[in-house]
């Protein structure tokens, strides 16, 4: 007798507990899940090793993608796979996962007059039309100029602070 009154206590306060606090979708397991295909909405925050941020959409809109269309880096995509909106993640990529290694044949010498005058100066970054990105000088000599063609990210390690915001 006392046993089913211990059950009958359980039932009823499952019961409770159930209409009190319903499950969600995502907690039924029902919400969609990042997959091919999926279009995804996320909030990010992109930091370095020494922990300076190099970009963050927090607050503002957010970063669409379709999962599968090689719109963001291939090894961030993986990560992402089986997320569900709510979801947030820390994601952190190698170099080689990221922009590359800094490569050397990167670098080009090129007669400092074809360097705009405002732009003669270490880090300035110029852009050529056609090309995709940014050219950084990174170096300045008598009469050339050393730019750098690599990502302004490569050599480096990512992290991203990933928050989900939908999955369609």
């Amino acid at each position: 007798m006392n046993e089913r009154l211990t059950d009958l206590r359980i039932l009823v306060v499952a019961s409770f507990l159930m209409l009190t606090f319903p499950t969600t979708e995502a907690q039924q397991g029902d919400a969609p899940v990042i997959e091919n295909g999926s279009n995804v909405a996320l909030e990010y925050t992109l930091s370095l090793t020494d922990g300076s941020v190099v970009g963050s959409n927090v607050g503002e809109e957010p970063l669409t993608y379709t999962q599968g269309g090689k719109q963001i880096l291939p090894a961030l995509e993986e990560a992402l796979i089986g997320m569900r909106a709510g979801d947030e993640k820390k994601v952190t990529l190698s170099a080689d996962d990221g922009y590359g290694q800094v490569r050397d044949d990167a670098f080009r010498e090129v007669p400092l007059e074809q360097i705009p005058e405002e732009a003669r100066h270490v880090d300035a970054l110029l852009s050529v039309p056609g090309r995709q990105g940014n050219i950084r000088v990174h170096e300045i000599r008598e009469s050339t100029a050393v730019l750098d063609f690599n990502h302004p990210l490569a050599g480096e390690v990512l992290t991203f602070d990933i928050r989900i915001m939908s999955v369609e």
